[in-house]
């Protein structure tokens, strides 16, 4: 994938990552498309699938931060934690 691709993808919020994704899958599974189609599809399924899920990773480590302070919850910022939506503001 290009850079730009990819960067574009990075993007993506969570929801619009999935929305894209459900959007390939039903493509997919309607098998009206022609195998080369099919082939590029699948493997931008596969990296919004890897996105969805390093996002779901990132929220994952944020909550058990939060747990582990115990009651009285206070929240510290992650050490080079990207934006949830990947893009450099």
């Amino acid at each position: 994938m290009s850079d730009s691709k990819q960067k574009q993808e990075q993007a993506l919020s969570f929801e619009q990552a999935m929305e894209k994704l459900e959007g390939i899958v039903a493509r997919l599974e309607n098998g009206d498309v022609p195998l080369e189609t099919a082939i590029e599809l699948f493997q931008e399924g596969m990296e919004l699938s890897r996105l969805c899920g390093g996002k779901l990773e990132l929220v994952e480590r944020r909550i058990e931060a939060l747990l582990e302070r115990g009651p009285g919850f206070a929240t510290e910022p992650f050490d080079a934690v990207p934006d949830d939506r990947g893009d450099a503001r």
